[in-house]
C-alpha cells in the first residue's frame, strides 16, 4: 500500500507536488482560521487529487471551522470525494484509520482541552485497541515535539500513554512545524508530517512510503 502524509498546510497546499498512490492522509491545520472559504477551497484541492483512491483528513488547532459550525461545515464537505475523521474511524482495504483532532490547550485555538485533564483522557480513551493508522494533531509527549533550539517537549503525556498501550502501526500527526520528522518505536512508526516550518514557508517534503501492514514494514520513496 503507498501512502503519502501531509499536515500543517495554513492554505499552502497548491505548492505540493505529490506522487500519487492508495491513500493520502492530511493530519490537520488545513487554514488558517477555518473560514469557509478557506475549507472549501481545501476539500475541492483534495478531492481532486485523482492519483490518490483514498483521501483522509482530520482538523487542526487553526480549524476553527469544525469546531464552532461543525453541522454547517459537514454539509459542505459530503459532496466532496474525501473522508474526514473526528472521533472516528474508517477501514480502507482492511486497514483501520482512526482520526482525532484534540490536543493539550495552547492559546485558546481550536479542539484545545485542558492539559491532563480527565476531558482530553476521554478523548484519547475513544481510540479503538485496534487501530493500525492513528491520526492526531498533535505529538505525543518526547516524540518530534520539539520545536528547533527549544528543549522543552511539547506534546501530550496522555496521549503517548495511550499510543503505548495500543500499540498502532503508524501514528501520524503535525502541529509542532519544525518536529517534522520520523522515527520508530518498537510496533510503532511515529511521523511528524508538517510541511511548513516554523515561519509557515514550505521547507519539508511530504512523508511517501510502500507499507506492508502484515510486517508493519516501511521502504521510503
Amino acid at each position: 500500500m503507498k501512502i503519502t502524509l501531509i499536515s500543517d498546510l495554513h492554505n499552502k497546499y497548491k505548492q505540493l507536488t505529490l506522487p500519487g498512490g492508495d491513500i493520502i492522509i492530511c493530519s490537520g491545520d488545513m487554514t488558517s482560521r477555518g473560514y469557509k472559504h478557506e475549507i472549501e477551497n481545501f476539500c475541492k484541492w483534495f478531492s481532486n487529487l485523482d492519483n490518490y483512491k483514498h483521501k483522509v483528513f482530520i482538523s487542526g488547532n487553526h480549524d476553527f471551522g469544525f469546531e464552532e459550525r461543525p453541522a454547517e461545515t459537514y454539509e459542505m464537505i459530503v459532496p466532496f470525494n474525501i473522508t474526514y475523521l473526528q472521533d472516528s474511524f474508517v477501514v480502507i482495504n482492511g486497514v483501520k484509520i482512526y482520526g482525532t483532532p484534540w490536543q493539550p490547550e495552547f492559546n485558546h485555538w481550536a479542539f484545545n482541552l485542558p492539559k491532563n485533564s480527565d476531558r482530553l483522557q476521554e478523548k484519547w480513551n475513544m481510540i479503538p485497541v485496534d487501530t493500525d493508522i492513528l491520526l492526531t494533531h498533535g505529538p505525543p509527549f518526547g516524540i518530534l515535539d520539539k520545536v528547533i533550539g527549544g528543549s522543552t517537549s511539547l506534546g501530550c503525556e496522555l496521549l503517548l500513554d495511550k499510543v503505548k498501550d495500543i500499540k498502532p502501526k503508524i501514528h501520524v500527526f503535525g502541529h509542532i512545524h519544525t518536529g517534522y520528522g520520523y522515527v520508530r518505536d518498537d510496533n510503532t512508526h511515529f511521523f511528524n508530517a508538517s510541511i511548513l516550518n516554523e515561519s509557515y514557508i514550505y521547507t519539508q517534503k511530504p512523508w511517501t512510503f510502500e507499507w506492508d501492514k502484515d510486517t508493519n514494514e516501511i521502504l521510503f520513496e
